[in-house]
């Protein structure tokens, strides 16, 4: 199991990928929020709907073969 698969976005399939982007634009859209003291009824969801899709994605590249697209093999 290769950990490096969560946090090497180079590592990382597409849903990881937009999951992870999601989750930082998530993030910034909070802080700003909290900025301009503005609050979303909910909003908390999204990080659980990201995390949710980021782990599907993680079981989805783990169990992906490593010889389909991934160039630098580690074996």
């Amino acid at each position: 199991m290769k950990l490096s698969k969560i946090y090497d976005p180079r590592e990382m399939n597409s849903y990881q990928f937009v999951a992870a982007t999601g989750l930082v634009m998530t993030l910034v859209a909070h802080l700003i929020m909290l900025v301009i003291n503005k609050t979303v009824h909910n909003f908390e969801a999204l990080y659980i709907c990201w995390a949710v899709f980021f782990s599907l994605g993680a079981v989805a590249n783990f169990n992906s073969n490593p010889g389909d697209h991934d160039h630098h093999h580690h074996h």
